[in-house]
């Protein structure tokens, strides 16, 4: 192979790998530091919703916490591809109770000093009872916590947090419907 062709060569490689290497570099992982210092939580709200609800042939009724919060951009730089990871578990638990990750801030970024739409992180296990009064006797509704974790631009998740879940219960029953309609008064 004559030199020229050698040179050619170098001279196309370094071509096309030396702009690979400066977008590359370009393209630093944040540091957990950085994620947890450009957002803020704000307007948390937690609950317990219903996952599964049927009255026959046999009453059922599972309820999962729930989270609900905004983020506030606290950075110089916009938020864009933001994913978010619930787990729900008692304080001092080796196992969860559920977890829910989502990716949640995607096309429209949050700008610097701008608040996120409403997040919502509901747990994918919860507690099993046949009606809300089950609840307030079931041994397994105890008080749990919710941990929050971001991540972006290729960064670990981060905790954000921790907060108790409230127990609250964001339910109500189905009520009877009246198949013959209403009785009338006799005068």
């Amino acid at each position: 192979m004559s030199t020229k062709r050698k040179i050619m060569g170098l001279v196309l490689a370094f071509g096309v790998l030396a702009p690979a290497v400066l977008v590359l570099s370009s393209c630093k992982t944040p540091s957990d530091a950085e994620v947890k210092g450009s957002m803020e939580i704000l307007d948390i709200d937690t609950k317990w919703v219903a996952k599964e609800y049927s009255q026959w042939p046999r009453p059922k009724l599972t309820l999962v916490p729930t989270v609900s919060f905004k983020i506030k951009n606290v950075s110089s730089e916009p938020l864009r591809f933001v994913n978010f990871n619930a787990i729900f578990k008692e304080r001092d638990a080796v196992e969860n109770l559920g977890d829910n990750f989502l990716a949640a801030i995607r096309q429209e970024a949050v700008p610097p000093g701008g608040l996120s739409p409403v997040i919502t992180l509901k747990s994918n296990f919860g507690v099993e009872g046949r009606n809300l009064d089950d609840f307030k006797n079931n041994p397994q509704w105890r008080t749990y916590f919710v941990k929050i974790y971001a991540q972006f631009k290729g960064s670990r998740l981060v905790l954000l947090g921790e907060w108790p879940v409230s127990r609250t219960i964001d339910f109500k029953a189905d009520q009877p419907v009246h198949m013959g309609g209403e009785k009338k008064e006799k005068k």
